[in-house]
């Protein structure tokens, strides 16, 4: 049987940094002339996109496999994230199969309920690996978590599914690396090991060769290469796609200030990474009604879950905060949820986010109401405003309906309250700088271009794994398969 071309970036823990490695290497591997394809057979994220399937019908994806596909140079596609686990609860979440609306799955049908899921993660990755010379798999969490082992498509699970060499990347910053490498590897059963063709470390910082002692000592125990050594680079937060790193997304101490709500399920957070690119705005995720005093700007960004979080943003005071920053005449936009929250109403007379019939006041910031229903609205609208083009996408369930209030893209605006269903419509650089002339005072537009930025981040991460790892090593691992004469540890090998 003739094995795909592939190799499956794993860690030792979330945000160890497989999303960037595996970004950068498939930055890099095109610039090599290889036909490459990002690919995460379940991405759990309430960060997606908007892209079109085969078909010519829209589709939502991870916006990790979204940025990794530009990355690529290849076209965005459904098979790239077959399936998107978005959570709704701690105990539930909806899933989005091959792009489309598949269900919900809760947290006791994660080990044996998810078979068909398997079937089709796995039927996209052929399809991929049929397609392109190299599919780039980025896994999930940890390959390590056995309670989770039999159930697994993501990790090992996968690579088994078609022999694919993986590389393990720990992150140094938490400390505590070598341990988890090391265990990594040795909790696998034999036949995960043999496939475990090495490691590469995230986020360094000083100097290499302090590493060596230690990895020079992995290596001889474990029998695996060290791939590389990434740098810890501050440039690296655009278009993140984990919440967890929200607490260092700052911009700036200086200019304007953006206060961002931090909502308990947030969703789309990527939608102000162009207001985190503006030198002069002070952009910072807050979830305390006092964060809000001095703001130039207040932001309620998308959620997946309105009602819940609308009751939280009560409970903690920020709707009054909210509500007086806007009286006293300053600038609110909220995005999706958010949009929704400003508005009159909002009723889910079917138990679209949970109880049926739940319905809330909205904090009457705009005419609006939002009435939720299973069917689910998947757009990629464009318009123009303030004499400039923009464009966004939409991802919402339901109808968010405008009623007495000035025209703005995707939703309406009453003063300086903006409220718009279209994500991405910051990244309209055109707009974006209207919009911040006309909600802050004073403010001078800039000439920073989001699109430009970004593809100086892709080649930047591009550069770094040139720079830092053994990329001939790893697209000869991709091409050719892992060495049959691996280690197998203990306790692996006593199962």
């Amino acid at each position: 049987m003739h094995l795909p071309s592939a190799l499956l970036i794993a860690g030792t823990t979330s945000d160890a940094g497989k999303s960037i490695v595996t970004t950068g290497l498939c930055r890099a591997f095109r610039r090599r002339g290889i036909a490459v394809a990002p690919y995460k057979a379940q991405n759990m994220s309430n960060n997606s996109m908007v892209c079109i399937d085969s078909q010519g019908n829209t589709a939502e994806i991870g916006r990790a496999q979204w940025i990794q596909a530009l990355a690529a140079k290849a076209t965005p596609e459904p098979a790239m994230n077959p399936v998107l686990l978005k959570p709704g609860d701690d105990r539930r979440s909806h899933v989005v199969v091959m792009g489309q609306p598949g269900g919900e799955i809760s947290s006791t049908d994660f080990v044996g309920g998810r078979r068909h899921l398997a079937r089709a993660a796995h039927d996209a990755f052929d399809d991929l690996a049929g397609r392109y010379d190299v599919v780039v798999a980025e896994g999930a969490g940890s390959p390590a978590e056995i309670n989770l082992r039999e159930g697994d498509y993501v990790n090992m699970g996968l690579a088994r599914h078609a022999d694919v060499p993986t590389v393990v990347v720990g992150d140094i910053d938490r400390g505590g690396l070598f341990a988890a490498m090391y265990g990594t590897l040795a909790l696998l059963e034999p036949a995960d090991q043999r496939l475990i063709a090495g490691f590469v470390i995230n986020k360094f910082r000083g100097d290499p060769s302090l590493l060596a002692p230690g990895t020079d000592e992995l290596v001889r125990l474990t029998g695996r290469p060290m791939h590389g050594i990434l740098p810890w680079h501050p440039d690296l937060w655009l278009d993140s796609e984990d919440a967890l790193d929200l607490e260092g997304r700052r911009t700036t101490d200086a200019g304007a200030r953006v206060a961002v709500i931090r909502l308990p399920r947030i969703s789309n957070f990527t939608d102000l990474d162009a207001l985190g690119l503006e030198p002069d705005l002070d952009v910072r995720f807050c979830s305390d009604a006092r964060d809000l005093a001095d703001a130039d700007l207040v932001v309620l960004p998308g959620t997946r879950a309105t009602l819940s979080d609308l009751d939280w943003l009560r409970r903690r005071g920020l709707d009054r905060a909210i509500v007086g920053h806007a009286r006293a005449g300053r600038a609110v936009l909220g995005i999706c949820g958010g949009a929704q929250m400003l508005g009159r109403t909002i009723t889910d007379p079917e138990g679209t986010e949970g109880e049926v019939g739940a319905a809330a006041e909205g904090l009457g910031l705009v005419d609006a109401t939002t009435e939720f229903s299973a069917e689910k609205a998947l757009r990629i609208p464009h318009g123009e405003a303030f004499g400039q083009p923009v464009s966004g996408y939409e991802i919402h369930h339901g109808r968010f309906t405008v009623g007495d209030a000035d025209q703005f893209p995707g939703g309406g605006r009453s003063g300086k309250v903006c409220a718009t269903m279209w994500h991405g419509s910051l990244e309209s650089d055109g707009f974006r700088q209207a919009l911040l002339a006309e909600l802050i005072p004073g403010r001078a537009p800039t000439d920073v271009s989001f699109t430009e930025r970004r593809e100086a981040r892709l080649d930047l991460l591009g550069d770094l794994m040139e720079q830092h790892l053994d990329v001939d090593a790893l697209v000869d691992l991709a091409q050719n398969g892992v060495p049959g004469d691996l280690l197998v540890l203990t306790p692996g090998d006593s199962r």
